[in-house]
């Protein structure tokens, strides 16, 4: 622990306030003297030269290009060096010697060295090349020649640096050969090693040659060299394994030791009989041998050591257990660094420790940015200096800040507190540098303003801009706190915001996302500024509204309502833009899929819905407005209208939503407006729409497109011809605040009413004098308002986080630690408001005291269903109050999931789903159980029990609620799902008749497939087919297979004969084949002697030995059984040889055998379930039903099959698989049934900024702090902020979710309910078809009234007669009135009757239902 402390404070605190210095004891003395070195020159550079110069220019450009100049320097060797590490171009050692003691070693070409002949002589012949790709061997020296190693070939260039410089003009060049007088080939000493008799030994290891090779060698100019190595070094080498990196060392580990062994007189044995046999026989092995050794060596290849013909696996484990005391040579190995053709440097260095001492840049544009940043951060800090902003020790301070930003460049801190992943994160490097640079330029820019005495300045709301450098010096402290998150998050963090306060935005979900809202805003904004400042570029009567002035209130209704419905993601746009402009490449994309996803194709038809829909109602908003703003409407409805806004906004968004919901005001035990579903136990329906909710929606729709708009452009008419007076800047300001007040109302207006009522009273009240005009005011305060919400969340989170009663006292600790918790929380409350500021996420440092991931589909499924109903429901108010950032919670029985709403549209709503455990931890259930547990009966208050009043609750649980992070908003909120039903199979298959059972089923089944399959009679007549199977032909024929075939599991097992015959399976089968053979519309031969049979028996062979096969030939064992039983419904099939013939057409496997093991156990499932008498035999009628229909209504596959995903895709109602469990050591198989219906989700709404703080918690822990405890206390459960269901929600590595779904956008015109009340999108195809269908209508009934036959009328306008419809009115009229007294009934009645449907005087189309508000009318017609 301590440890790990220190190691936090130093690569963490303390390197997080120096930009990334610290000293690394891990590291070598270079790296950590180059660091300080680094640092200490980007800190004493400027503060030198701003000491030493005066402030001109010249000391800017000296400091400037001196920084420039060495960032290129370090930013062009660190990329080559990384360059020449990738290339990997490695100094080959060039002698035995330079390889223990690790020099410089130049390469040499084998093909240049000759081989040796038998009579001890070197022969001038090439070696072969075929065997150096076999000679992968290691090598064995005779221990006694180390009493005169060679000496060391290093050059004079070589030093300590580790540079060597050498010119040559071709580096391929092998080293020097030398010939002797006898015109031998002399080998160099860089290859020699030393035997007995003053002959040079080396192993030749090549694979038609395991002898030993001895060279002549001259040894006067040798010299002892000693090699040392401590035990403690090669007890660390124990347990590796030799590869490239370390092959050296261990070379050097292995000649020591050999050396010591020597040096005391016992070589080993082997090693003296390989040297004795050496020189007896005087033969010369391969030089080649050793060259290709290395070779192998340094290409991954594996090392033995040879003994005489014998060869064995390298062990070091022997070696390193007798070790010397003696130290070892650190290994070295050079790369070649090419200066210029024919010049080169050898660099003594390897790529970690090179990352260890400055981050890579991965091409040459991050290299750029760096100097560039670099270069500003420099320019822009020396500015400030020379300007005067800092005086006396904090000249030194933000010298610190500017090297600190500079140094982050060349080292960063890894990791970073803001850095959301764990290893090394690119982006963090730049985000100092970055976030200096934008502070410093805005300091720069306003005082360089602020100095100009000719600025046009609009003086608002009297307020003066002053030049403040403080948050400057704060850097190292915001940094550390993590309250910077990195410079991408920022930037998208940024353009939000200017988008959502500024411009009326929704949200943003990427960078690309953020820069294609703000792009789209400022379009319009410049689009609506001509039209503003061509209005009031001359002044104006407010009793004579310009025309012009008007088109602009027309046009920026329109463009805000339009901007107001489109998603910020132009994803599914562009795809629309697409399928229209290349159809053929979408077409040619689709068909490439497998399995085709219908989300896409639905997303894109509601975005063209909408696209249609708003050429319609702009066209209409255009022209309503433009007309009303060309009158004097607005000039005294202004008090009316801040009246209605009041009273709509009140009822809509407080009054209705507390009387929905669980406990209004925290003091009703039930809701007030109560849902058809509520006191339902398991509602299967649909929800039913009510009466409240049709209200809510008439509200909603009246506040966002009536009140909301008139308001705005009264405030724009009445203020009009005052800011015609004004300067461009108020325009501007008029044109912004217009835009995004339109946008924000359209898209969600429940804030609405609260910041127009803070308006008016603070402006018209409390601050009368500092007010502008309303439009402003408005504007200015909604910024204002959503700051304060944002506060008012986090205050209401610290509070109920540390509040004292809601800490589980578990310890003395926690009564020991909580009294010091005080100035803990004042520093947490100054943290509130420093994250309300900057939109951060609240870091609390409190709180320290699967599932199989098949079960994902069913959260994929949940998000399809929250994609076609969740922005109606939204509107329906079945959420209660909401807006972007909001969390909420689904509970139900075993689905939790949590969904985060992220954009809030005019229409849309685009959310986020993670799905939570099914079976979580300890700590997730008991919050659970927080959440499900209801407190209606709690009867406490205080430390008694007196009860409560009716239908209102106790004091306590008033209290408690009150302090929670959460509450409950809906009970029974119905969602479309599919419903769990599990049944053990090994419970089931237990009973060997059931057993029996399976397996007839699973022949008839394949029987079933079989015959129904449209390739049943090529299979008949296909002669390969024919002739595999001539023996099944055969009525002696018998299958004997004890491991296959027992009379416990086949009907058709003859017990006397001790297996399965024709005959026998005939006998049981033959009913069934030919039953479903007559089935057929083509007659098929099916007696006893057709090839139906005889194919039909060879595949229940086939099955049955198949199943045996993948039972591991063990059936009679349960496991084993099951074992086999689920290998086959994956589709896994182990066919026997003589089962070959199946190979003719593999369909016969897939689309025949694989489809009746899968239906069998469905059969089997379904007949257990229904406690059926297992010896009553089952007709062939009913079991071909049975069949027929789960065919077409079942789904039954493997979770695997890409046929499971498909069918959950298309929703299909009834799905079956297998399953095989294996958790927390249990074994099981469980047959899963899966039934798509309505379930019931109890609705939690969770303060956002408790989710945020408890986030971004996990991330400063987890990877800034480095906890790696899993059992950690801020993941343990508590109840009143549910910090485990919402810690382990987050996006891994912080959180476990099982599910995280893609963004997902939910539109309106989706939801059935929501449509059902406005009727859908107007389109201009709608109008026309409206139109036509009334005006046809109307002749039609005209008709009809006359006593026209309904049989020539046509009374849907267009379509097909009513006679012929079987939904048509004639025959809902016969249902309806058949129950009636005093009627005849249907059979006796000899005329039909008709329904002519009358709604208060207007005609209507039939839907179907009878609703309350239509006159029927029986019309008695003819014939």
């Amino acid at each position: 622990m301590g440890s790990q402390l220190v190691q936090t404070l130093r690569q963490g605190v303390w390197a997080s306030l120096t930009g990334g210095w610290y000293h690394d004891p891990d590291q070598n003395k270079f790296n950590n003297s180059c660091h300080l070195y680094l640092w200490m020159f980007l800190l004493m550079l400027p503060l030198l030269l701003h000491l030493a110069l005066p402030p001109t220019t010249m000391a800017l450009s000296i400091y400037c290009t001196s920084v420039t100049i060495f960032f290129i320097t370090i930013k062009m060797v660190n990329y080559r060096l990384h360059v020449m590490f990738d290339e990997g171009d490695v100094v080959t050692p060039s002698s035995l010697s330079d390889v223990i003691q690790g020099e410089s070693l130049s390469e040499v070409d084998p093909a240049q060295l000759q081989t040796p002949s038998p009579d001890g002589q070197i022969t001038k012949e090439l070696m072969s090349s075929d065997s150096a790709a076999l000679d992968c061997r290691d090598l064995e020296y005779n221990e006694a020649d180390l009493e005169h190693p060679t000496p060391l070939l290093t050059t004079a260039d070589n030093s300590s640096s580790g540079i060597d410089v050498h010119s040559h003009p071709d580096e391929n060049d092998p080293p020097d050969l030398n010939v002797d007088a006898d015109g031998f080939l002399r080998i160099p000493s860089t290859f020699r090693k030393y035997g007995p008799g003053g002959r040079t030994h080396v192993r030749g290891l090549s694979m038609d040659s395991g002898k030993d090779a001895v060279l002549i060698a001259d040894r006067s100019q040798n010299r002892q060299t000693t090699m040392t190595s401590s035990k403690s070094d090669l007890e660390a080498k124990e347990g590796q394994i030799p590869n490239e990196s370390n092959f050296v060392e261990f070379v050097s580990l292995l000649e020591s030791i050999n050396s010591t062994r020597g040096a005391s007189g016992n070589p080993p044995e082997e090693a003296t009989e390989e040297g004795d046999r050496a020189v007896k026989e005087g033969e010369l092995s391969h030089m080649h041998g050793f060259l290709s050794f290395l070779k192998c060596i340094f290409t991954g290849g594996s090392s033995y050591i040879a003994h005489s013909e014998v060869f064995r696996p390298l062990d070091f484990s022997h070696i390193l257990l007798e070790t010397s005391t003696q130290e070892k040579p650190s290994p070295k190995l050079y790369y070649k660094l090419k200066l210029f053709p024919g010049k080169w440097v050898n660099i003594l260095y390897d790529r970690l420790t090179l990352l260890a001492l400055l981050d890579r840049n991965q091409d040459v544009v991050e290299n750029i940015v760096a100097v560039f940043l670099a270069f500003l951060v420099a320019f822009l800090g020396f500015i400030l200096l020379n300007h005067g902003c800092f005086k006396d020790i904090w000249v030194f301070q933000f010298c610190v800040v500017i090297a600190s930003c500079q140094y982050s460049l060349l080292k960063s801190v890894q990791p970073d507190a803001a850095s959301p992943t764990h290893g090394h994160n690119q982006i963090v490097a730049y985000s100092r540098a970055a976030y200096f640079c934008i502070f410093c330029g805005l300091i720069w820019i306003l005082e360089q303003m602020l100095r100009r005495k000719d600025l046009p300045v609009s003086t608002v709301y009297v307020l003066s801009v002053s030049c403040s450098t403080g948050l400057t010096f704060c850097f190292p402290i915001t940094f550390v706190l993590g309250l910077f998150p990195q410079i991408n998050t920022f930037m998208i963090y940024l353009l939000e915001q200017i988008d959502i306060h500024f411009f009326g935005g929704t949200a943003a979900t990427g960078l690309h996302s953020a820069v294609y809202s703000i792009f789209r805003s400022l379009t319009a904004l410049s689009l609506l500024y001509g039209f503003c400042f061509g209005a009031l570029k001359e002044p104006w009567d407010e009793q004579h509204t310009p025309a012009l002035f008007s088109g602009f209130c027309g046009l920026l209704v329109v463009l805000s309502y339009h901007l107001s419905g489109q998603n910020s993601d132009p994803t599914v746009l562009m795809s629309l833009i697409k399928s229209k402009l290349m159809p053929t490449l979408v077409d040619s994309e689709e068909d490439s899929e497998d399995i085709k996803d219908p989300l896409p194709e639905k997303l894109i038809n509601s975005v063209k819905e909408i696209l249609l829909s708003d050429l319609v109602v702009c066209s209409i908003a255009y022209i309503l407005t433009f007309a009303i703003t060309s009158s004097t409407v607005f000039l005294s409805l202004k008090v009316v209208l801040y009246a209605l806004a009041g009273t709509v906004g009140f009822v809509t968004h407080y009054l209705i939503p507390q009387l929905r919901k669980h406990h209004p005001w925290f003091w009703i035990s039930h809701p007030v407006l109560k849902s058809n579903e509520f006191s339902q136990y398991e509602p299967r329906d649909n929800a039913q729409l009510m009466w409240f909710e049709r209200l809510y929606v008439g509200l909603l729709c009246f506040e966002k497109y009536v009140v909301y708009p008139a308001i705005i452009l009264s405030a724009l008419t009445n203020d009009g011809f005052l800011l015609s007076h004004r300067k461009n800047c108020d325009v501007l300001l008029m044109t912004v605040a217009g835009m995004k007040l339109l946008r924000a109302s359209f898209c969600n207006p429940s804030f609405q009413f609260l910041t127009l009522i803070f308006t008016i009273v603070f402006f018209e009240f409390d601050c009368s004098r500092a007010s502008e005009t309303f439009l402003l005011d408005f504007f200015i305060m909604s910024i204002v308002f959503h700051k304060l919400s944002d506060l008012l969340h986090k205050l209401n989170f610290i509070m109920v986080y540390i509040a004292p009663w809601q800490i589980a006292w578990g310890s003395a600790f926690h009564a020991f630690a909580q009294p010091f918790a005080v100035p803990h929380s004042a520093m947490l409350l100054l943290q509130t408001f420093i994250t309300t500021l900057f939109y951060t996420p609240l870091s609390p440092f409190l709180g320290r005291c699967d599932d199989n991931n098949l079960n994902s589909i069913f959260y994929e499924y949940l998000t399809r269903s929250l994609q076609h109903s969740l922005c109606g429901d939204l509107m329906l108010g079945r959420w209660g109050n909401y807006s972007s950032g909001d969390c909420f919670i689904l509970a139900s029985d075993y689905l939790n999931a949590f969904v985060h709403l992220i954009e809030i549209g005019n229409g849309l709503v685009t959310f986020q789903l993670r799905g939570l455990e099914f079976r979580g931890t300890y700590c997730q259930q008991r919050e659970v159980e927080a959440i499900t547990e209801g407190v209606e009966e709690d009867d406490s208050c205080c430390c008694c029990e007196p009860g409560h009043l009716p239908h209102v609750l106790s004091c306590n649980a008033a209290f408690n609620l009150r302090w929670l992070a959460w509450e409950v908003t809906t009970t029974k909120y119905l969602l479309e799902g599919y419903s769990i039903s599990e049944n053990n199979a090994a419970a089931m298959l237990q009973v060997y008749d059931l057993r029996k059972l399976l397996i007839s089923y699973y022949l008839k089944s394949i029987i079933y497939y079989l015959i129904q399959s449209l390739k049943l009679q090529t299979w008949i007549k296909d002669p390969s087919i024919t002739k595999a199977l001539v023996s099944y032909t055969k009525w002696h024929h018998i299958e004997r297979d004890p491991a296959v075939f027992s009379v416990k599991t086949d009907e058709d097992y003859v017990h006397c004969l001790q297996g399965v015959t024709r005959a026998s399976f005939c006998n049981v089968y033959l009913e069934w084949i030919q039953y479903c053979a007559n089935k057929l519309e083509e007659p098929v031969d099916c007696d006893e002697d057709s090839p139906l049979i005889t194919l039909c028996y060879a595949l229940s062979v086939l099955g049955r030995r198949s199943l045996g096969t993948a039972s591991h030939n063990m059936s009679n064992s349960l496991e084993s059984f099951l074992y086999g039983f689920n290998t086959l419904f994956k589709g896994d099939f182990r066919i026997a040889t003589k089962d070959e013939w199946v190979f003719t057409d593999m369909d016969l496997l897939q689309k025949v055998v694989v489809p009746g093991v899968r239906m069998s156990l469905n059969l089997t499932s379904t007949r257990s379930d229904h406690f059926t008498c297992l010896e009553e035999k089952e007709e062939p009628a009913i079991l071909y039903e049975a069949i027929s229909n789960y065919k077409t209504s079942l789904v039954i596959c493997h979770e695997s099959d890409p046929a499971w995903r498909k069918a959950f895709l298309s929703s299909r109602d009834t799905l079956l698989t297998l399953r095989h469990m294996v958790d927390d050591g249990t074994d099981e198989y469980k047959i899963i049934m899966l039934y798509k219906r309505h379930l019931s989700f109890k609705v939690i709404k969770i303060n956002k900024e408790c989710v945020r703080g408890l986030w971004a918690g996990q991330q400063q822990e987890l990877v800034f702090l480095r906890n790696r405890n899993p059992e950690r206390g801020s993941i343990q459960n508590s109840k009143q902020a549910l910090r485990n269901m919402i810690n382990s929600s987050c996006d891994q590595p912080l959180g476990y979710p099982m599910y995280v779904s893609p963004l997902t956008t939910s539109y309106m015109g989706t939801h059935k309910q929501l449509r059902s009340i406005w009727g859908g999108p107007l389109s201009l195809d709608g109008i026309k078809t409206w139109l036509l269908s009334k005006w046809v209508r109307k002749d039609n009934l005209t008709s009809c009234n006359s006593g026209v036959n309904m049989e020539d009328v046509d009374c849907a306008g267009g379509g097909s007669s009513l006679s012929h419809n079987p939904n048509s009115i004639t025959s809902q009229s016969l249902s309806l009135y058949q129950a009636r007294p005093n009627r005849t009934s249907q059979a006796n009645r000899q005329h039909t009757a008709g329904l002519v449907l009358y709604r208060r005087g207007t005609h209507d189309t039939f839907k179907g239902i009878v609703h309350p508000s239509y006159n029927i009318k029986l019309v008695s017609l003819p014939g």
